[in-house]
């Protein structure tokens, strides 16, 4: 029988039109005779939706229309119920829409690739593709990942991190300690958004006041970091789990200014937005061979302290001038599930795919061993009740 795996995208994100460009790339690459597959589009205003108009990219120019051709669905937060539901009941028959065994999220930024939608799946314990809960958080957030990094003597820039209500509060001190610490000019980023989103560089102190202000209409959480001169950025991807993983060829995406906007990323001078792929890069990024696997070392190491899991993409950067190397981030779900760094390393998008999928039921059995609770009730043999209220 046909392994049933439901593709979910979309979602409550400022990349929810780049998800549904990835996943759609997905979908179409996934090997249908071992596989059957269920697209499951999340609005962005949280629905959930299924049917075959959801392979078409070209219908998502008209998202009414487009929703009014499927059937609203959703699956139930119990442990080990794995059917996907429609919200219509139909007067007569059943209604289960069909039954998953594997999920690949290709949810992008928040509410998808935060753990907040990992953690639904892990309550229902389905096997799923890519990172945990815990990981996807820590990856997400861009202070908690660097203080992991330094933590393990991985390489990041210097950067001070605050608020958006420590700025209204303390925008002195807070300015005086970037000053101090960073001096300009600097990159200010929203703490848990991708895509470049929220980015701005600031060059002295009037821009950056203008660029937190920017950076805090997306975030809670800023962090400002120091910008390198004679910038140069180089992508990896990992692909495994934090015990055994591989790494990609490196590529170097080319930027039109002084870091990657999201224009850069995902236009890349084409027509229509295609994904990571349609972006202008060179694979492999011309380096010496010393650098080259200087980065894949930490691109490895990255993915492993953070406990990362299916394929990611790590983000570094290069000191053009002095040649230091800094890890920036990680995209816990990348875009195109960097398949063309993949396909330029000897794995085809098909096998991405299945490998993704076999990553999956892997976790899912090794965790199946686990201890989750204790066969005993305490409350039969008369625990439980200290400092309760004796009758």
């Amino acid at each position: 029988m046909k392994t049933n795996i439901a593709v979910f995208f979309g979602g409550r994100s400022t990349e929810h039109e780049i998800s549904v460009i990835s996943a759609n790339q997905a979908m179409h690459a996934i090997n249908r005779d071992r596989f059957n597959v269920t697209p499951i589009y999340i609005s962005k205003d949280g629905r959930w939706y299924t049917g075959d108009a959801l392979f078409d990219i070209k219908e998502y120019k008209y998202p009414k229309a487009l929703i009014a051709k499927c059937k609203e669905v959703y699956m139930r937060p119990i442990h080990g119920d794995y059917k996907l539901y429609s919200v219509k009941k139909p007067m007569f028959g059943s209604d289960v829409v069909s039954n998953i065994d594997v999920v690949i999220p290709i949810l992008h930024g928040s509410n998808g690739e935060d753990g907040i939608f990992e953690g639904v799946l892990e309550t229902i314990g389905i096997p799923y593709a890519g990172c945990n809960t815990l990981s996807s958080a820590n990856g997400m957030d861009k202070i908690t990942m660097k203080m992991i990094l330094q933590a393990n003597d991985i390489p990041v820039v210097k950067y001070v991190w605050f608020t958006d209500k420590q700025w209204r509060a303390q925008r002195d001190e807070q300015i005086k300690k970037i000053e101090e610490k960073i001096g300009y000019p600097v990159i200010v980023k929203p703490a848990n958004l991708g895509s470049s989103v929220g980015i701005s560089r600031a060059a002295d102190r009037e821009t950056l006041i203008s660029a937190v202000e920017t950076a805090s209409r997306y975030s809670t959480r800023i962090i400002v970091e120091m910008m390198v001169d004679n910038l140069q950025e180089i992508n990896c991807s990992v692909l495994g789990d934090c015990d055994e993983y591989t790494m990609s060829v490196l590529e170097e995406p080319i930027k039109s200014g002084e870091f990657l906007t999201y224009e850069d990323k995902y236009v890349g001078g084409t027509k229509g937005a295609k994904g990571m792929q349609a972006s202008q890069k060179r694979i492999p990024a011309e380096l010496p061979e010393n650098e080259t696997e200087r980065i894949k070392y930490l691109a490895g190491e990255t993915f492993r302290v953070l406990s990362c899991h299916g394929v990611s993409r790590v983000d570094v950067i290069v000191d053009s001038k002095t040649r230091d190397i800094y890890v920036n981030e990680i995209n816990t779900i990348p875009g195109s599930l960097s398949f063309y760094l993949w396909e330029a390393t000897g794995l085809k998008f098909d096998q991405l795919m299945e490998r993704l999928v076999q990553l999956a039921l892997k976790r899912n059995r090794e965790m199946s061993h686990k201890t989750v609770s204790y066969d005993q009730n305490i409350f039969a043999m008369g625990g439980g009740v200290k400092g309760g209220i004796k009758k």
